[in-house]
């Protein structure tokens, strides 16, 4: 599929998906807003713009709290594709108030600054156990040895799923997120549809035996609170279960393995860092700057609006651009070059509004722990072999990263 001539934006081209950030440059100059027919969206990709509409109540996740797919102009989903549709439309995510606010009230206290902060010692010691295997292989795949299995693990525990069932969940979530790319093909719609249906099948089951024995975890912890008076159906639980696995640790591993590589192509920031490791935070959120993990957003048009003199009719769709707007001059001085010491840095890698990322702060401590241990356990560290990147343009990641360590 290809995209219109005049449009530096083409998310099936290799080369595009590859490095798209010289075509957002292009984009950005193109205007503020243009239509983008192979998706019928919108695309916004300057920052203003983007930090703007993510809060504007104009817009949102879902169209379904205020119309039906036919009054708002919209092709129901095919009845084969349900069982996905079923578990993500009933995600927080996906939602808007009033439901979204009632979910994200119960969730959000398993997501406390002090809760989280309670977390550090346990994901620091995960990460550590983590480089000490892959140093003492003298290497391996950094995306499969570190940077998947800590934040699995770290939400698995939250949640309460037993170790000896967590080796689905990767994916589980893998499958379901292939749903998000732009246009995705039958087998991609499968595959999330298969996954949705195994997944929740394997929480209703887990969430029946946390009423029956229940015990100290997030599961638990909104089964208590249904039981007190707060309203969550199981299918809201299932749904909540899901993306907090997804949300959880999709971000975490891709900047992970995305930071890496860009710190093997920047030796000379990779240099200073190992020099000074007090510049691990600054480094956490200029890299999530620098190669953005998820690249596009989407909201729903719900009230009429106009952008640069545009008027953009209610039933359209908005493709916000994290990576164009996380590469804006307007915003980011220089913003092509990697600077671990970048302070002025509001990148909009966790979104914005109410769907900001619920689990930033976890993610953070996630992704400076295991660099911290990576630069003190494995200080040789290096590139053992070119990477391919993965096609997926949404999620940005990686298939792999082989390092050698010694």
């Amino acid at each position: 599929m290809a995209a219109p001539s005049d449009l530096a934006f083409d998310p099936w081209d290799p080369a595009f998906v590859a490095d798209p950030y010289p075509a957002y440059a292009r984009l950005r100059e193109q205007g503020r807003v243009r239509y983008f027919e192979p998706t019928d969206q919108w695309l916004v990709a300057h920052h203003a713009d983007v930090s703007a509409l993510l809060r504007d109540r104009r817009l949102g996740r879902t169209y379904l709290h205020r119309f039906s797919h036919e009054e708002f102009g919209r092709t129901p989903p095919p009845p084969e594709h349900e069982p996905f549709h079923t578990l993500n439309d009933h995600g927080m995510l996906d939602l808007e108030p009033p439901d979204h606010t009632r979910i994200r009230r119960l969730v959000s206290k398993a997501f406390t600054p002090r809760t989280v902060d309670r977390l550090r010692p346990y994901v620091r010691e995960l990460a550590d156990e983590l480089v000490a295997g892959l140093v003492a292989a003298g290497g391996g795949d950094l995306l499969r040895d570190v940077a998947e299995p800590l934040p699995v693990a770290v939400i698995a525990e939250m949640l309460g799923i037993p170790e000896s069932d967590r080796a689905p969940l990767r994916p589980w979530s893998a499958d379901i997120c292939g749903m998000y790319e732009l246009n995705p093909s039958e087998e991609a719609a499968a595959k999330a549809v298969r996954a949705s249906v195994e997944f929740s099948d394997y929480l209703r089951d887990l969430i029946a035996e946390r009423r029956k024995n229940p015990g100290d975890d997030l599961i638990s912890g909104l089964i208590a609170a249904h039981d007190e008076g707060d309203r969550l159906t199981e299918q809201e639980m299932i749904a909540t279960c899901v993306l907090l696995l997804n949300a959880g640790h999709e971000a975490t591993v891709n900047s992970t393995v995305n930071g890496w590589w860009a710190l093997f192509r920047h030796p000379g920031q990779l240099a200073a860092l190992r020099a000074d490791h007090s510049l691990v935070p600054t480094a956490v959120e200029e890299l999530l700057r620098y190669d953005t993990p998820l690249q596009l957003f989407e909201r729903w048009v719900l009230d009429e609006i106009e952008i640069d003199g545009q008027v953009i009719p209610r039933g359209a769709e908005i493709a916000m651009l994290f990576g164009s707007a996380n590469h804006d001059p307007a915003v980011f001085a220089d913003p092509s070059r990697l600077d671990l010491t970048r302070r002025d840095n509001p990148h909009i890698s966790f979104s914005a509004g109410i769907h900001y990322c619920i689990g930033a702060p976890l993610a953070r401590i996630e992704l400076a722990a295991s660099m911290t241990s990576l630069l003190e356990r494995a200080p040789t560290l290096r590139l053992a072999a070119e990477p391919v990147r993965k096609p997926n343009f949404v999620i940005r990641g990686l298939e792999g990263l082989a390092v050698e360590v010694g």
